[in-house]
């Protein structure tokens, strides 16, 4: 048994980045690891204060030193990728230099127009394993000479359903109301406007789930204030809740290192509308069936004859592609080829 410690700029909250690590967690422990989490922000076994989004201060060298010293393996989650804290970055980097590291990457900064200028992340060296959460930003880290690995997000296929009654009721949702939900933050990537549209479209009711960040409230005020449909800005007691509370699941992002919801809304039953990002046609390519937000007279048709078919398909895709054990496998391989195994 190895003790594995997961780093980042906050754990265990409701970021994707901080779902798919406690997946990851959950997997490693599976295989007989031990687990810390580490981390600037959330309920974590070490907490470093520096190393969180928007620090005041860098942290201290020896406290991350000393935080990760009794760790066999490190899993570096977008820490040292997206320059959200950059000193932070850098002393993880200096702490974990010739030990064997994994850095899993979720968002480059070249993939966000206002990081591209940031050129010296990520950091190299030659005792870690770099992993990408699909293929685009593994070509890219090729282009840039650090080879990689793909291993795509893992998802629980036989999580508990959620209260539908009990949700729509604390919700005021009505027996026969469309409830379409994006669960998502409230951010400008994650087009907003377009999933409004798509609920106006549908007569549905519009349910935003997710807190906001990076500035978006004022205008995300206006746009909940000049919507077309009923708006619902309450969160659910638990992400199972928010897919068995919807009928339709919205995903009009501009642009994802991955997108979990759509794949979620697959374990659990659901429907989804899903945008044109780039990765999300690496998804697609894996077999799942989606709806265009452009072209919504197919959903129109699904909703109206109950055919379950198409859902059970994309179930089936995340059962074969996706799930725990399949993703798991990967990760143990991961581990073997780094020195670190069960």
């Amino acid at each position: 048994m190895a003790t594995v410690a997961i780093v980042s700029f906050r754990l265990g909250l409701s970021d994707g980045v901080s779902v798919v690590a406690a997946r990851w967690a959950r997997i490693l422990e599976r295989l007989g690891h031990q687990v810390l989490s580490v981390a600037g922000e959330g309920p974590v076994d070490r907490l470093v204060p520096g190393l969180r989004i928007g620090a005041p201060e860098p942290p201290d060298a020896g406290e991350v030193s000393a935080a990760l010293a009794d760790a066999d393996l490190v899993i570096v989650e977008n820490l040292c990728t997206i320059p959200l804290n950059l000193p932070a970055a850098r002393v993880t980097a200096a702490a974990l230099a010739g030990r064997p590291a994994v850095l899993h990457h979720h968002d480059p900064p070249w993939q966000r127009e206002r990081f591209a200028h940031i050129t010296e992340l990520p950091p190299d060296d030659p005792a870690w394993r770099h992993v990408t959460i699909n293929r685009l930003t593994e070509a890219d880290m090729a282009e840039r000479g650090i080879s990689a690995t793909t291993i795509h997000n893992p998802f629980e296929v036989d999580a508990p359903p959620g209260d539908r009654a009990g949700t729509r009721r604390l919700l005021g949702v009505a027996a026969g109301e469309l409830l379409i939900a994006h669960p998502v933050r409230a951010i400008a990537r994650k087009d907003i406007p377009r999933a409004l549209q798509v609920c106006e479209d549908l007569g549905a009711t519009y349910w935003l789930t997710g807190p906001t960040e990076e500035g978006y409230q004022p205008t995300l005020t206006a746009l909940l204030a000049g919507a077309g449909c009923r708006v619902l800005r309450s969160p659910a007691a638990t992400v199972a809740d928010i897919y068995a509370a919807a009928d339709v699941v919205v995903f009009t992002s501009l642009w994802e290192g991955f997108g979990n919801p759509p794949v979620e809304a697959a374990v659990h039953g659901r429907p989804a509308i899903v945008s044109h990002y780039p990765v999300a046609e690496e998804l697609r390519a894996l077999g799942f069936r989606w709806f265009e937000p452009d072209d919504l007279d197919p959903l129109r048709a699904h909703l109206a004859s109950g055919d379950n078919e198409l859902l059970a398909h994309n179930r089936r895709v995340v059962e074969r592609r996706l799930s725990m054990e399949i993703i798991g496998a990967q990760v143990a391989d991961l581990l073997e080829g780094a020195g670190t195994s069960a």
